[in-house]
């Protein structure tokens, strides 16, 4: 008989993030995941993210770091191997939860819904390179609209699980260690 674990979306301190536990069926064989269900994430009164316009997949070593980026498109974003520490920062200057900071341990069968204008995030956290999935609702493109934030600014007082060397471009991308800290991102 299968286990089944059902899909259920609760709401975070950051307006319009959700975390997501994907519907489950595992057996004797392994597990099959329900990455998006149209009906599913409609009925749980999140919005229609079809169709996906763009996916990308992200390979990272333990303790990289990747973010915190603010696109004005939504993503759904989750790992499918390894695990991550995701963090997300609400950019949106008019937003009743801006400069709130969510932070998620992400594993197999966890998603985060990100909206516009929300900061992504994450740190490889596993021994094993973690592969992490973006679906976008828009094309990404150079210069579009949204903002940037340095992922180690104190300010935002996350605590990313890894220390991070600013100088060593295995652990942090050069633009995202010169990025402005949230009180003077646009």
């Amino acid at each position: 008989m299968p286990e089944i674990r059902e899909f259920s979306a609760h709401p975070t301190e950051i307006d319009g993030l959700w975390l997501i536990s994907m519907k489950e069926v595992t057996d004797e064989r392994g597990t099959v995941r329900e990455f998006y269900r149209e009906s599913a994430f409609r009925e749980a009164g999140l919005p229609s993210l079809g169709p996906w316009v763009q996916v990308n997949v992200t390979e990272t070593k333990r303790g990289a770091l990747r973010g915190l980026h603010a696109e004005d498109m939504y993503k759904l974003v989750a790992v499918v191997s390894g695990e991550a520490f995701g963090a997300y920062v609400d950019t949106r200057r008019d937003s009743p939860s801006y400069g709130k900071v969510v932070t998620v341990r992400l594993t197999k069968g966890t998603q985060v819904l990100v909206p516009r204008g929300v900061g992504n995030g994450f740190q490889s956290v596993s021994e094993e390179p973690t592969q992490y999935v973006y679906c976008f609702d828009h094309e990404w493109v150079p210069g579009m609209a949204g903002t940037a934030v340095n992922p180690l600014d104190p300010a935002l007082g996350i605590e990313w699980p890894l220390p991070v060397d600013v100088e060593d471009r295995s652990q942090i991308s050069a633009k995202d260690a010169g990025l402005p800290p949230l009180a003077e991102a646009s």
